[in-house]
């Protein structure tokens, strides 16, 4: 079994999570994004409790390019304080895991 990394961020709409999504696969710092259009999100901000529609991605990649992955998303993301939440070390099987590890340049890496 092979280690990736899963990050879970939000946008405002579909226009935005495509354009984020594109970025990072294009610049090899996902394998694939997956987007989850009509997420309601309540949350606290600014002393008031908020309600909006978003897009929730699902971003697949490689632990070794997470914080290049947060600095593209940071540069294109609307919100002033972008969901950015990751998980490390997600199990998954040998041949998925290489595919995310050739597509974010981790076999690179690794010769």
């Amino acid at each position: 079994m092979m280690s990736l990394c899963l990050v879970f961020t939000t946008t405002p709409d579909a226009q935005t999570a495509q354009k984020i999504a594109s970025a990072l696969v294009e610049k090899q710092l996902a394998a694939c994004v997956k987007q989850f259009p009509g997420v309601t999100a309540t949350y606290a901000w600014k002393g008031k409790v908020e309600v909006d529609n978003e897009c929730q991605l699902l971003i697949k990649t490689a632990r070794h390019v997470v914080d290049e992955a947060f600095a593209c998303v940071s540069e294109i993301h609307p919100y002033d304080v972008p969901e950015w939440v990751v998980i490390n070390d997600v199990t998954a099987s040998e041949e998925y895991g290489s595919w995310v590890a050739e597509q974010t340049g981790l076999n690179k890496i690794m010769e």
